[in-house]
């Protein structure tokens, strides 16, 4: 069923309505972009405070046992080396040991930054190329598509593998 136009396209109202619709469509991309920022942006940061929550409950179990753990370990060292306390002196360096090292492993895995929205910056290029006219924006993969006969997600499969390579 081919859809019915008007007969004049060229007069200043029809102009006046392509334009605003342009305009109202452009709007409400830009608002579904931000929108996907923000869920793509809440999710990270909700998975990085599960995984924070329940890496400190870890190490709250784990710094009880730890204690537990050393303190048997310097007193057995207090035994063997026969004076009182130097057992304790050898398990305080060698946790002052292991906390520099769990330190430079935090500070370096830290220094990943902040989560960014990867996939909305990907899509509002997109939508910038396409607007623009530039190759790789969304016209021409439909129209490659359409061409090949393809479907959406074959399309996606490909520009996905082509990317990755």
């Amino acid at each position: 069923m081919a859809s019915e136009r008007p007969p004049s396209t060229n007069t200043p109202q029809a102009i006046a309505a392509a334009v605003s619709e342009i305009a109202e469509r452009s709007s409400l991309l830009i608002r579904e972009e931000i929108e996907l920022a923000k869920a793509e942006v809440t999710e990270k940061v909700t998975t990085l405070l599960k995984g924070a929550a329940v890496g400190l409950a870890a190490g709250v179990f784990a710094i009880f046992g730890l204690i537990y753990l050393l303190h048997g370990i310097a007193w057995l060292l207090n035994g063997f080396i026969g004076t009182a306390f130097w057992g304790f002196f050898v398990v305080a360096a060698v946790l002052f040991l292991a906390g520099a090292g769990a330190g430079f492993l935090a500070a370096k895995w830290l220094r990943v930054g902040a989560p960014k929205p990867e996939m909305a910056i990907d899509e509002a290029q997109r939508i910038r190329q396409t607007l623009s006219g530039d190759s790789g924006g969304q016209l021409e993969a439909v129209a490659a598509r359409a061409q090949a006969g393809q479907s959406a997600e074959e399309v996606a499969r490909a520009t996905a593998s082509e990317g990755s390579s």
